[in-house]
């Protein structure tokens, strides 16, 4: 498949570059025909990906998700208040603290200042700056609303940003005690009972059951405890590998969808996800089909992702999103509907934002739920735990004590 770059009509005076992946440059007038332009000049370019990686290897350092969402604030109110956009980047270049930001954003002003524009700086940076990110700052400039935008970007981002921030939270305290409780056990098998395993032994008297399933577990931790790390890690790296193919991935996504209480949750906060991004580009002015193909890419879940592609499919060929998402049974009755709803009355972006907000409602919900029970749960598990221990390394005594009255 070949990149091909174009330049089309929208309308009777507004004008479109852009690219766009095609087998031949055939297919390429007709996908840019489906989007609603007008074909005025096309190109086979180098694939993309050539060029921007010859630009991103020059950049080393990670860019926090904050970071540009920051940028993207600051960026708007510079240009909102009068400022040039090369002016704005020079700007927010000198008070960034991150060096690998400094040096993208002054690889981008050079850029805009020897006549590239603004969208096409930031696609050369694809690990930064999304295909989301470069699609909505390119209808930014073709609709002269860039400042709009960038606020949409950040409003956006923020929530994103929020969700996962909350998903954090709720998740911390359980695994802090988890990890402490973890802690102690090994240290009590691995340190104390060995000591207290001696004074067992020269009591020459049968032991209680709690007491030798402890000792058993001991011994068993402190002989093959390096084995047992070993293989561990070696599980761990092979699970590691294996996501990073689309079996392993997909395997991951049947998983989660299918776990109880957990595959809701997760169908939620991917649909929520979904629908936020997509309403986002629909509002922007984005040809529907090429909106949910970026969209696409913003889900973790490849189940889902597959789904929407056979949908997106449907839409390509003149069928309706709604009815596509209602047929595959896996999204909610009350998406498909709206959506078709919101396809008929012509206020899809409006149907997609009460879509993305009754889903977020509940995924927070959800969240505050789990935070709510897992801390109880995981204190409940620990006391069991650690209690138990207590009472199988005091039983001995009592008996002694018994005996001894």
């Amino acid at each position: 498949m070949s990149v091909y770059w174009y330049r089309a009509k929208k309308g009777p005076q507004k004008v479109i570059e852009d690219s766009i992946e095609a087998d031949s440059e055939r297919e390429a007038i007709e996908k840019i025909s489906r989007l609603g332009y007008v074909p005025v000049r096309i190109e086979r370019r180098q694939h993309p990906t050539r060029a921007v990686s010859s630009a991103g290897s020059k950049i080393t350092g990670r860019v926090r998700s904050r970071e540009i969402t920051i940028f993207s604030r600051q960026l708007a109110s510079l240009i909102k208040s009068g400022v040039t956009i090369l002016s704005a980047l020079n700007i927010i270049s000198e008070q960034s603290e991150n060096p690998a930001l400094k040096r993208i954003l002054n690889d981008i002003h050079d850029q805009i200042r020897e006549g590239s524009i603004f969208s096409a700086a930031l696609a050369r940076y694809p690990q930064v700056f999304s295909a989301l990110y470069v699609a909505m700052i390119r209808a930014g400039e073709d609709s002269a609303t860039l400042p709009e935008v960038l606020l949409k970007i950040t409003d956006y981002r923020l929530k994103q940003e929020e969700m996962v921030s909350k998903i954090r939270m709720a998740m911390a305290y359980p695994i802090l005690m988890a990890i402490i409780g973890i802690s102690t056990i090994i240290f009590m098998f691995t340190f104390v009972m060995p000591r207290l395993m001696q004074i067992f032994i020269n009591m020459e008297q049968a032991l209680p059951l709690p007491t030798l399933i402890l000792i058993s577990l001991s011994e068993g931790l402190r002989q093959w405890g390096g084995w047992i790390v070993l293989v561990l890690a070696i599980a761990a790296i092979i699970v590691k590998q294996q996501l990073k193919t689309k079996a392993g991935r997909l395997s991951l996504s049947i998983i989660k969808l299918r776990m109880p209480l957990i595959g809701r949750f997760v169908l939620k906060a991917e649909l929520a996800r979904f629908s936020r991004t997509l309403s986002l580009l629909v509002r922007s002015s984005i040809p529907i089909l090429k909106a949910i193909d970026i969209a696409i890419p913003v889900l973790d879940n490849e189940i889902i992702k597959n789904q929407l592609r056979h949908s997106y499919e449907e839409l390509e060929q003149g069928g309706s999103f709604g009815a596509s998402l209602k047929d595959s049974k896996l999204f909610p009755i009350f998406m498909s509907n709206l959506i078709k709803v919101g396809e008929e009355s012509g206020n899809l972006d409006g149907a997609l934002s009460e879509v993305a907000d009754s889903y977020e409602r509940d995924t927070d919900e959800a969240i505050r739920i789990m935070g709510n029970l897992l801390e109880p749960l995981m204190i409940l598990l620990m006391g069991l735990i650690v209690g138990f221990i207590v009472v199988a390394m005091l039983l001995p005594i009592f008996e002694i004590n018994v005996m001894a009255g």
